[in-house]
Order: C-alpha cells, then sequence, then structure tokens
C-alpha cells in the first residue's frame, strides 16, 4: 500500500467531510471544496479522521489511494489556514497594484496588463514589487500564480521579470570579446 496513503487525514474542529458515491466534500471557515470520489479507493470518515484504502489490490487503486489522500488533506489544510503564493517583480519600472479582484501589472510592455481574479482568490500587493496570492484551493493558487509569472517571465541574463519568491535565477554570463 502507499506510504502517503496508509496516513489518515486529521480533521480538525469546524470542518465538516461529507462523502458520497461521486464526491467528496469539505466545509470550513476558509469555504467549501469538493472533489470526484474514485470507485478504486475506499474512504472511512470515522469521530476526527479520514482513511483511505485501495478498493483492490491493483497498482491503479494503490496509486489512486495515496493521489487521493493527498488531495483532500490539502483541502482540509486550504479550508483552515489556506494556502498562499508570493511573487515578486525585478526590474526597473516593474510594479503591480491590486484593486479589488483586479491585479494591475506594469512589467516593460507599453500596455498594462491587467487580470481578473476567480472567486476563491484573493490578491494583495503589500509593496508595489511584491504580488501576494491566497486561496483555498492549492491548484488554483498554483495555476493562478504560474498563469501571472507567464507575463514576463525572468531572463536569464540580468534576472528581470516575475519570479516566486523562493526561486534561484541563474544568471548566464555575457559573450566576451
Amino acid at each position: 500500500m502507499s506510504r502517503v496513503g496508509k496516513m489518515p487525514v486529521s480533521v480538525p474542529k469546524g470542518v465538516d467531510v461529507a462523502i458520497n458515491e461521486q464526491l467528496i466534500s469539505i466545509k470550513g471557515t476558509g469555504g467549501n471544496l469538493s472533489i470526484a470520489n474514485n470507485h478504486l479507493v475506499k474512504v472511512v470518515h470515522s469521530a476526527d479522521s479520514l482513511s483511505f484504502a485501495p478498493a483492490d489490490e491493483s497498482r491503479e487503486a494503490n496509486a489512486m489511494s495515496g493521489t487521493l489522500r493527498q488531495l483532500v488533506n490539502n483541502m482540509v489544510i486550504g479550508v483552515t489556514k489556506g494556502f498562499e503564493k508570493k511573487l515578486n517583480l525585478v526590474g526597473v519600472g516593474y510594479k503591480a497594484a491590486a484593486q479589488g479582484n483586479k491585479l494591475n501589472l506594469a512589467v516593460g510592455y507599453s500596455h498594462p496588463v491587467n487580470f481578473d481574479m476567480p472567486s476563491g482568490i484573493k490578491v494583495e500587493t503589500p509593496v508595489p514589487t511584491e504580488i501576494l496570492i491566497k486561496g483555498a484551493d492549492r491548484q488554483r493558487v498554483g495555476q493562478i500564480a504560474a498563469e501571472i509569472r507567464a507575463v514576463r517571465p525572468p531572463e536569464p541574463y540580468k534576472g528581470k521579470g516575475i519570479r516566486y519568491s523562493d526561486e534561484k535565477i541563474v544568471i548566464k554570463e555575457t559573450k566576451k570579446k
């Protein structure tokens, strides 16, 4: 059995779990999240934990038990604490401004780039060169951060662009005569 799949998911106080044949729903202070239930995995809801086991002895069921367990664990963490991605803008004149659920970027193009945030995702700019993306769904937070980074990815010679806060950019050496 999968090592990840063996570990139970602890459900903290204030989080409601609803399991039926098609859907696993998690409800908490951070919002509501749901995922399709897989027929290869048996989900057992006890008092304060969820446990996952493969429905049969196949490799697919074993793999899906660990995958589904981690996805549900991320949902529980998302509705309690939430997830956050931090982006930094590096470059002269590069700045970002959050207005409600819109993000305006000035990153060296002749026009400003505007992003509309989907529901459930919040964006903040504590400093004009820093973007914080917050939400309960880990996948959506990461996807939005990747889309914003793709507007101006860091270039390898000066390092200018939009990068994750923990990203290391290897600067190339320029040509010598």
